[in-house]
């Protein structure tokens, strides 16, 4: 693996946070080696996650062309212990962007599964709240093979992400794991302050699920999920990744 030797800084803003609690043994392939699955409340957790990246930087300085854009990916929850610390991460199955250069950036430097297609968002925000999202909406690929996620939010319901809740659960994952092809397993932190959050009062997933992620995993989004919300980002910076 090539080791980018400085942080990647950018925003991550309007997340759509959707999930499914699922079967051990369905993630237990994908666990990679030194960590093991998360657990809410004794159940793993599938999430569909989107969100708009702006303002890419590599060592806060920007990458051009790809200031702005969107983002959709397919993860799971796993946790470390190192000296006494319990690190929470997420391991990605699938992450899709619009842009090749990304794509190839990525599974050069680190092994992230990024496949490249076209994904969009559409943002409808209450009359005169900025801050106040009424829909979160994500797309991707095109056609009889387009994806969608869409979040209705629910009036009133934004707050500050509750300590020790589901959301927080999901939501506040400040490491990233990556299997490795030589067995061995790549570890980055991700830092970014607490966000806030509303509930979703009607969430839909639909289209052909199964042209952009697993047919297994598919079939699980294609249930009514156990959690949906939206997150209304931050400023974040992704730290070089080491491996164990």
């Amino acid at each position: 693996m090539i080791t980018p030797p400085i942080s990647l800084t950018g925003e991550w803003r309007h997340l759509a946070l959707v999930s499914w609690r699922v079967d051990a043994a369905l993630l237990a392939p994908f666990v990679p080696r030194g960590t093991t699955l998360d657990r809410w409340e004794g159940h793993p957790y599938l999430s569909v996650v989107g969100l708009r990246f702006l303002h890419l930087g590599v060592g806060g300085v920007p990458v051009p062309l790809h200031g702005d854009f969107s983002q959709v990916n397919l993860r799971f929850y796993v946790r470390r212990e190192v000296g006494g610390e319990t690190r929470r991460g997420a391991v990605f199955l699938r992450e899709l962007v619009a842009l090749p250069t990304l794509t190839a950036a990525a599974r050069l430097t680190i092994g992230e599964p990024y496949e490249t297609m076209p994904v969009r968002c559409r943002v409808v925000f209450h009359p005169g709240e900025a801050r106040e999202p009424t829909v979160v909406e994500y797309a991707w690929g095109s056609g009889k093979r387009e994806g969608l996620v869409t979040l209705v939010v629910e009036a009133g319901s934004g707050r500050p992400l509750p300590a020790g809740s589901r959301e927080e659960f999901i939501a506040e994952r400040c490491w990233g794991y990556a299997a490795q092809r030589d067995g061995s397993t790549a570890e980055y932190r991700v830092e970014h302050p607490r966000w806030r959050v509303w509930r979703s009062e009607n969430t839909v997933v639909s289209g052909d699920l199964a042209a952009a992620f697993d047919p297994v995993f598919a079939d699980v989004m294609r249930e009514p999920p156990d959690s949906a919300f939206v997150a209304e980002g931050s400023a974040m910076t992704v730290h070089p990744p080491s491996t164990f």
